[in-house]
């Protein structure tokens, strides 16, 4: 709210609350004048109340505008800065996780659907992906893995490895590929992201044995232990793992100096598989 306009709707209360406490005061001077000194005191502080009443009303109102005007510019500041609008978080379903809340999603869940659904906090998902960001940021490419086995990301995890030049493990992850010398595909790395902790459990099961870092997208149902860095979000949807997935890599880029005009637009990465 303009402060103008405050001031225009702050004078206009205070205005009808001065005219209620006006009529009060003319009405008693059309009572019968009494000389007693007690009466005439009686009057005073009857209208020095009143007086008093105003002001306060008048403050009070100015004082519930400014923190109203507070919230707003603190909304504001804070959407600014958000990696995208809440309303793109929140088309993707994004915040909606599960009727299930271990322990350690419990401090990012804001509350309960009716259905019993837990809804994640937006601000605290922003949060957690601008830490991700940073996070993988710190690695070279070659030296990180991202995991995806559940279907309705394969599309968007694709890409990302594409565009990123992170490899990527989609249908299936060969247990023992990252701890097992002996394999023909063995290999070394840094940095394993995961998807879904139920779904790639071999994979970071490697992670965890070969003591490499965890980058974990987790939802209201998922146990984050064993990460390094913790994601969250819901990663049961294909809209919301792309939202991430292209939030991640767009990140990535721009932290490493990249050409970030390379990224499809985020309606490519939300939408349906063609």
């Amino acid at each position: 709210m303009a402060p103008k306009k405050a001031k225009e709707e702050t004078h206009e209360l205070a205005g009808e609350e001065l005219e209620k406490a006006a009529e009060e005061e003319s009405l008693e001077t059309e009572e019968p004048k009494k000389s007693s000194k007690k009466s005439e005191k009686t009057k005073e502080e009857k209208l020095k109340s009143l007086k008093e009443k105003a002001e306060k009303l008048i403050q009070e109102k100015t004082q519930k505008l400014d923190t109203e005007a507070l919230k707003e510019e603190i909304k504001a500041k804070k959407k600014s800065n958000m990696l995208i609008d809440l309303e793109d978080y929140v088309k993707t379903g994004i915040y909606l996780g599960t009727r299930i809340v271990t322990p350690e999603m419990k401090q990012y869940v804001y509350r309960r659907r009716a259905d019993g659904l837990a809804i994640f906090n937006t601000d605290l998902i922003d949060e957690k992906i601008k830490e991700g960001i940073d996070y993988l940021s710190k690695f070279e490419p070659e030296n990180v893995i991202l995991v995806c086995k559940r279907q309705s990301g394969w599309r968007a995890a694709m890409k990302f490895s594409e565009l990123t030049g992170i490899r990527v493990f989609t249908k299936k992850y060969p247990a023992g590929i990252m701890t097992n010398t002996n394999l023909k595909n063995f290999f070394e790395t840094e940095l394993i992201i995961i998807s879904d902790q139920w779904l790639d459990k071999n994979a970071l099961k490697d992670a965890l044995d070969v003591k490499k870092k965890v980058l974990m997208i987790c939802g209201t149902n998922n146990f984050s232990k064993g990460a390094d860095q913790v994601i969250i979000g819901n990663n049961k949807s294909g809209k919301s793992l792309g939202l991430i997935f292209y939030l991640l890599a767009r990140g990535y880029l721009k932290a490493r100096g990249k050409d970030i005009s390379v990224l499809p637009d985020m309606d490519w990465w939300i939408g349906d598989e063609e």
